[in-house]
């Protein structure tokens, strides 16, 4: 039995308009992140397999191949609620107070000085991620502050312990039917459509995570 599904997206695949065209949408989640789900649950029946055998050769590769999978599987699940119609359904902007998403707005102020600064920041760490990738908004536990982090392929130079609240794929895949190489153009539109609520309800739930490192 499998253990990860593919999640629905919580819209059409022509609900993010302009900014993501709806054939980007539909190879991206039924293809692209549907492989990542198969290639978690085909590692997981292989390492099971292993487990049984006592045959531990290629664990090495089946341990890489496990975070590759799972971490895209995750990612992606993150992505697709960080998004939202930019008709005026919740989309784009700025995180603000009588939108509900005050103590998120102070916290990234805190963070980063000001929403422009963080603004700049993620933006410069998406479009320059080398390679394939992501850019992170993550909350880190022991200082209690956000930080950006740069995601190579899925699960490279990550703070250990951070968690993921917003995120900006930053793979070809997520935009080259529409944008081509202009990487940075994309990075640009994905403003246009956060959805600042799903943000804050995983920015609420990370901060109420207790981290289990003392000093």
């Amino acid at each position: 039995m499998a253990i990860y599904t593919l999640p629905e997206l919580p819209y059409d695949y022509a609900a993010l308009e302009p900014v993501i065209n709806p054939q980007i949408i539909e190879l991206h989640h039924d293809k692209h992140h549907a492989a990542y789900v198969k290639g978690a649950n085909d590692t997981l029946e292989q390492l099971e397999e292993a487990r049984d055998k006592e045959a531990w050769g290629t664990i090495n590769g089946l341990e890489k191949n496990l975070a590759f999978h799972l971490s895209g599987h995750i990612l992606h699940s993150i992505y697709w609620n960080n998004m939202a119609s930019p008709k005026g359904e919740g989309g784009g902007g700025e995180p603000l107070a009588a939108d509900g998403v005050g103590e998120l707005a102070d916290a990234i102020t805190e963070s980063f000085g000001s929403f422009a600064k963080f603004k700049s920041q993620l933006t410069k760490a998406s479009a320059t991620t080398q390679g394939s990738g992501w850019g992170v908004l993550a909350y880190e536990p022991i200082s209690g502050r956000l930080i950006v982090e740069q995601v190579y392929d899925h699960q490279g130079n990550v703070g250990q312990g951070s968690i993921p609240v917003l995120v900006f794929d930053a793979w070809e895949h997520a935009f080259y039917l529409q944008y081509k190489n202009q990487k940075v153009d994309f990075i640009e539109a994905m403003w246009q459509v956060v959805n600042w609520q799903d943000v804050n309800k995983r920015y609420q739930a990370a901060k109420a995570s207790i981290p289990l490192i003392s000093f």
